[in-house]
């Protein structure tokens, strides 16, 4: 019995002795697909030196070369949130009475009274007829203000301003009309959240508000005398005919969904910088400027028949909001602005609301 402790005794003084194994190293994960690849550090020289952690370059917002211009019609006339709260309501048609008139009694749109009660165009009323007034807050629109300086003010999508109105195609205010203004969100920081800048945002709400009676001003062909910001212009009558392709380069990327899901509006073309971006078509520029952060120094053209065409990362700018431009114009010089991982032009069609394959609009190569 003495002889079996001494023996297991022993057996614990030589396992202590011997070191325990080390587990194997954990495989290093696989790098992301949606990073760039980088290599792994080098092992230093002095066996157990640290590794030196290197941090990832910060993205660097490159200068937009642009103009003198002056501010977008949204920086310019500011708008001042005082929307008029309107109860829902029943009235009854006086002898006389128009739709425009009781929109004015009560504070409510026009549009929004016809909607609710199922009026059809030139909404013909008869009197003691009984109208539902839908109530909400009603903004009185203002000369040179625009649907994205009102979705500013009140800290919401335009777009969901543009439903709640149900405004259509060409998305022109006119001075005095009056637009429901969705329900709030919560917080300030909710509101300042909300608003976002960016081609649809630009394209149904960038234009200042028409005058009632009065035709917006016609575009200018140079890029020394164009209209004030706050000053409505008349978009081109003439269909755009065949698009040309702004340049030459490859396309690096292209329209429709990638293989993350997310989905592309456009096709990027690798180009060296400072290449001559030309216009697709004829056309009025619609916006110039910096103003989304994604695409840097960006041109949008309006053209006829409802299309456009947008310009993205170019270096430097050489159109002004409400000029004229032929087909093969010189408007921009392509640069490595915005979002670009090289120098590049991010070039999108679309027709309304709706992006198009630019692909299948230009000649073949």
């Amino acid at each position: 019995m003495r002889a079996a402790a001494s023996s297991a005794a022993l057996l614990l003084v030589l396992a202590g002795c011997i070191p325990a194994a080390e587990p194997p190293p954990a495989a290093a994960p696989p790098p992301r697909s949606d990073t760039p690849y980088a290599p792994p550090p080098v092992a230093p020289a002095v066996e157990d030196a640290p590794h030196p952690v290197v941090a990832p370059p910060a993205r660097r917002k490159a200068r937009v070369e642009q103009l003198a211009a002056p501010r977008p019609a949204w920086e310019a006339r500011p708008v001042t949130p005082d929307a008029r709260l309107v109860r829902t309501q029943e009235v009854l048609v006086r002898t006389g009475d128009t739709l425009s008139a009781i929109a004015d009694r009560t504070g409510a749109s026009v549009d929004a009274i016809a909607r609710r009660n199922a009026l059809p165009p030139p909404y013909a009323l008869q009197a003691g007829q009984r109208l539902v007034i839908p109530g909400g807050r009603y903004h009185r629109v203002a000369p040179g203000e625009t649907g994205i300086g009102i979705a500013r003010a009140y800290g919401i999508p335009w777009s969901e301003v543009v439903a709640a109105n149900d405004l259509r195609e060409p998305f022109v205010l006119v001075t005095g009309q009056r637009v429901l203004i969705p329900a709030l969100p919560a917080s300030a920081a909710e509101r300042a959240a909300a608003f976002r800048l960016d081609i649809d945002t630009i394209l149904t709400g960038g234009e200042p508000a028409v005058a009632s009676g009065r035709a917006p001003v016609r575009p200018v062909k140079g890029a020394t005398r164009v209209p004030a910001a706050t000053v409505p212009v008349a978009p081109p009558a003439a269909a755009p005919g065949r698009f040309a392709w702004p340049l030459s380069g490859q396309i690096v990327r292209r329209f429709g969904t990638g293989r993350s899901g997310e989905r592309f509006d456009g096709v990027e073309i690798a180009v060296a910088p400072g290449t001559e971006v030309k216009a697709a078509a004829a056309g009025t520029v619609a916006y110039a400027g910096d103003g989304i952060a994604a695409l840097g120094g960006l041109v949008i053209v309006k053209h006829g028949d409802n299309w456009t065409s947008i310009y993205g990362h170019a270096g430097k700018l050489l159109v002004r909001r409400g000029q004229a431009v032929t087909r093969g114009q010189v408007i921009a010089l392509s640069g490595q602005t915005g979002f670009a991982d090289r120098p590049e032009l991010h070039f999108e069609l679309r027709r309304g609301r709706t992006p198009v394959d630019p692909v299948t609009q230009l000649p073949r190569r």
